[in-house]
């Protein structure tokens, strides 16, 4: 199995080199393409010193994660693509477990939840937001999800591409989910760790997102084919 690694990047020039020089470690990895998303800090300096025969380097003006995520999508050479955030919130050592349930025969998408796994202790809202959202996924598509808006979201490519994205922001998350669920597909999930950040230190989800995340579950359960 390829896998391709898709890493949005926005203005994250304290942690970009080192989150890459982690990716790029992961032998079962095979890819790694990067799309800035129009970064104004000296995340462009940084990414220009770093080379590796892995690496695939984009840029395109802002326009959002889901944006970035879609651009990298186009560029992919793997069977199978997952989404790397350029923080350090995720650890790329959990990618052998994500992969292993594909291995096995036991799945065809698997998702890292933070729920499931060691964690810091998240910001009492974005908790409060997230079970909200699984909430409401979980009545709506009868499934039993702890975690639609986890990063780490593991897709054949084909699938991925099938999905005929939309979202030029952070509404990406549900649009993949729910659009998973609309085809039938089960979605496997396995334990992750988590370390998350506040907004001293970069994070940039607000509560606009989760209404907005809302929205589209809403929106792909009744009014989208």
């Amino acid at each position: 199995m390829k896998l391709s690694v898709i890493v949005p990047v926005y203005n994250e020039e304290s942690t970009v080199e080192v989150i890459l020089k982690k990716l790029l470690k992961v032998k079962e990895v095979s890819q790694v393409v990067l799309v800035d998303d129009g970064s104004t800090d000296k995340t462009p300096q940084i990414l220009k010193k770093i080379k590796h025969r892995k690496l695939k380097k984009y840029h395109q003006p802002n326009n959002g994660k889901g944006s970035a995520v879609r651009l990298g999508l186009e560029k992919v050479t793997g069977d199978y693509v997952l989404i790397q955030d350029a923080d350090l919130e995720y650890d790329p050592e959990d990618i052998p477990a994500l992969l292993m349930p594909v291995k096995k025969g036991q799945a065809t998408v698997v998702y890292g939840s933070r729920f499931l796994g060691p964690h810091m202790n998240l910001l009492f809202w974005h908790k409060m937001g997230n079970n909200l959202i699984n909430l409401v996924t979980n009545i709506l598509f009868n499934t039993t999800l702890s975690d639609l808006e986890t990063c780490y979201k593991l897709l054949p490519t084909k699938l991925m591409r099938d999905l005929d994205l939309k979202a030029r922001s952070f509404d990406l998350e549900p649009e993949i989910t729910c659009k998973i669920l609309k085809k039938g597909v089960k979605i496997f999930e396995v334990p992750i760790s988590y370390v998350g950040r506040d907004f001293s230190e970069g994070k940039k989800i607000t509560w606009v997102d989760g209404i907005e995340a809302l929205w589209v579950i809403l929106k792909l359960r009744f009014l989208v084919n």
